[in-house]
């Protein structure tokens, strides 16, 4: 286990040196290929930029987002073409019921809720989801982006309070409280689909009083 952790710390840090010099366009290049199924550490990436550099955090935090929705778009070609079948074949059918079902509801929250989560959660199964059970690819962009300046925003704002050995902290707080994380963010997403809600039936009622 600390052969493997030292190899992963060389890793990173050879990583981050790699990068440094692209600036904004490394943190967009590393958040393609994270997502294109390379897997890369993004989310150390992103933290050690913000802490180097607070004051762009917001550029950090969208050229990772762009990243991450346009490598998405190889998993969704994959996904698209291999329709459901390619699910069926790779999770137990309640699972794929289940998820399916989930994407029949609230089709664009059951991507952008599991693309502001930290792993473990299985983010790439629920993109090539998305994509077999035909979503539009403006939308499926969409719902990725807005799902990962959530998660990079909350992410810079703690590396700005905690430093950059936040991912550790959270990986850490996932680990030992994974329930209590999950139904945290699950409070801000129900918040946050709540206000759209609210929003959309107020101009409704505009639109109609006109």
């Amino acid at each position: 286990m600390h052969f493997i952790k030292t190899i992963l710390g060389k890793y990173s840090t050879w990583l981050k040196a790699a990068l440094l010099p692209l600036g904004p366009w490394g943190v967009f290049i590393i958040g393609a290929l994270d997502s294109a199924a390379v897997g890369l550490p993004l989310d150390p990436v992103v933290a050690y930029f913000v802490f180097i550099n607070p004051h762009l955090w917001w550029l950090y935090v969208i050229m990772a987002s762009a990243g991450s929705a346009a490598g998405s778009m190889i998993l969704y070609l994959i996904g698209y073409k291999g329709g459901e079948a390619l699910l069926e074949k790779r999770m137990p059918k309640a699972r794929f019921e289940k998820i399916k079902k989930s994407f029949e509801d609230h089709e664009f929250l059951a991507l952008m809720f599991p693309a502001m989560l930290p792993p473990p959660t299985p983010y790439k199964l629920i993109v090539l989801s998305a994509a077999a059970f035909e979503m539009d690819w403006h939308k499926f962009l969409l719902a990725i982006f807005l799902g990962r300046v959530a998660r990079f925003t909350i992410l810079s704002i703690l590396v700005k309070v905690f430093g950059e050995n936040v991912i550790e902290i959270i990986n850490n707080l996932v680990k030992q409280h994974l329930l209590a994380t999950l139904l945290a963010l699950a409070g801000i997403v129900f918040l946050v689909f709540a206000v759209w809600k609210l929003r959309q039936r107020k101009n409704s009622k505009v639109e109609a009083a006109a």
